[in-house]
């Protein structure tokens, strides 16, 4: 029984509780059996069962009066880089041991409002630097999907994999994610669900622990695109607390949901055709196109010529950003401090609480920000990326100004690897991960991953479609008519 309740999407989880079919207890205590029970996944870090019992039962209340939005009841996990009021927010980092916030992100405060529940705290790479979760300091994520009969543990993705096993394994009907540079659409992808990287804007970020702040975006992920489209709904907003927030309408994003596309025109960059590219995601790239023209879109072929600079300028950018934005943890106001031998002042309190509370792949982006950043080297690298990007962001304008109206692109370059497998490599090989999702950041567009099919090992696949700034309700659109076509409905058998 807690399974089946567990594994309604939003939409249908709504529909009965509204019935009066299902309340909001009992939908949660089904999913906080299922959390209970899955702790070989390593996805949910901090389990709230007091608060989500209690805004259970206040859902509840608000159901019987019939003053139910559409969230009202539904039982969320939300990512460890959202701060959450008297809850632990560590951005899955030694450093901020024991920080729990007084105070309420703007998301997860918008999806209270609208009656969501909080079931945890859900894992992800340290500070949502990683492409495969296993730079938390909570230990790894784990994909619940495996390669046929093999019981390799494999990576959900990053740096939202906690929330993409999550809700792939149907311990929450969805989440909230981050995207700084794929961290939503990767984790999506592997793991068979949805998600969605609003506009640059479009979501608040205030209340969110900041990584990069040129580049980050709160984002839902799903079971499906409706599911997506309600989320988001929640989340949009402006908010004075965030300088960068568009002050912009939010639209009722389901009701967009129409799934006519005929006559869109949908371009194909021959630039994300890359060398080595797995025969299946090519294959799986041209069933998309098809898909699309079967639904009535027009196809054509455009060019991004600096996309192949994308990855460079990209971790140029980032790792800038963060080097600023991760001075702040240094051991005096919250968080970890190192313990200091007799004569130690600040400064020795400082590197060693930094060399402490920081993994190894945030020192090597602190390291890496730090020189580009440095007066020797601040033209040659963090201005000439800067001038990239904006290169990069013209080619999309060009696109869309010659009436292309979303791109479709694979969303991965492979499916999900073994944990550990790219560890021990060149940490380059594990930024290749990122290769088609880091244009959407550096560009500030809107970007979607959906599950379009399995791979010959029975892994799930993505599709990426990207959309024209604060058009989301017609990129989700276009995401629906592809997810009808693609008729994605396999689930991961539950080994845990």
């Amino acid at each position: 029984m807690t399974k089946e309740l567990s594994s309604l999407t939003i939409v249908e989880a709504r529909d009965r509780l509204r019935a009066g079919e299902v309340t909001a207890a009992e939908l949660t205590e089904a999913c906080l059996a299922e959390i209970e029970a899955a702790d070989a996944l390593g996805a949910f870090v901090h389990k709230t069962p007091e608060i989500a019992r209690a805004q259970a039962a206040e859902a509840d209340a608000r159901l019987k009066n019939g003053e139910a939005p559409s969230l009202c009841g539904i039982p969320l996990g939300i990512k460890d880089l959202f701060c959450t009021k008297g809850v632990a927010s560590q951005a899955g980092s030694a450093i901020l041991d024991g920080f729990r916030p007084e105070y309420e992100s703007t998301v997860t405060q918008q999806l209270f409002e609208a009656g969501a529940v909080m079931l945890g705290k859900l894992n992800m790479d340290e500070f949502a630097m990683g492409s495969s979760n296993e730079t938390s300091t909570y230990g790894n994520a784990v994909n619940p999907w495996r390669r046929g009969n093999d019981d390799t543990a494999l990576t959900p993705g990053g740096s939202s994999g906690g929330s993409a096993a999550a809700v792939a394994a149907d311990l929450c009907l969805g989440a909230t994610g981050t995207d700084t540079g794929g961290s939503i659409r990767q984790p999506a992808a592997f793991t068979g669900i949805t998600g969605l990287k609003p506009t640059y804007g479009r979501v608040s970020r205030w209340g969110i622990i900041a990584f990069a702040s040129s580049l980050d975006q709160a984002g839902p992920m799903g079971k499906s695109v409706r599911d997506c489209a309600i989320l988001l709904e929640a989340m949009a907003g402006h908010d004075a607390k965030d300088s960068t927030s568009a002050d912009l309408p939010v639209p009722d994003f389901e009701a967009m949901l129409t799934g006519d596309i005929r006559g869109k025109t949908i371009g194909i960059p021959r630039e994300y055709r890359m060398e080595g590219m797995p025969d299946e995601i090519e294959a799986l790239w041209a069933e998309g196109r098809a898909m699309l023209e079967g639904a009535g879109a027009r196809i054509v072929d455009i060019s991004l010529p600096h996309t192949k600079y994308a990855l460079p300028a990209y971790y140029v950018i980032a790792p800038a950003e963060a080097s600023s934005n991760l001075a702040r943890y240094d051991g005096v106001r919250y968080g970890h401090r190192a313990r200091l031998a007799q004569g130690d002042g600040i400064v020795e309190m400082y590197e060693k609480t930094r060399a402490e509370g920081f993994g190894a792949e945030v020192k090597r982006r602190v390291m890496v920000g730090t020189y580009v950043l440095s007066a020797g080297f601040y033209d040659a690298y963090y201005n000439r990326a800067r001038k990239v990007r904006a290169l990069i962001k013209r080619d999309f304008e060009e696109a869309f100004a010659g009436g292309v109206e979303a791109i479709l692109t694979p969303a991965t370059p492979s499916a999900a690897f073994g944990l550990g497998e790219m560890a021990e490599a060149d940490p380059v090989a594990m930024y290749l991960n990122d290769v088609f999702t880091v244009t959407v950041n550096l560009a500030g567009l809107p970007g979607i991953a959906v599950p379009a099919g399995l791979d010959r090992q029975g892994l799930p696949l993505g599709l990426q479609l990207i959309g024209r700034p604060w058009e989301e309700g017609d990129l989700l659109n276009t995401a629906y008519a592809l997810e009808a076509a693609a008729g994605f409905v396999s689930k991961p058998t539950n080994w845990w």
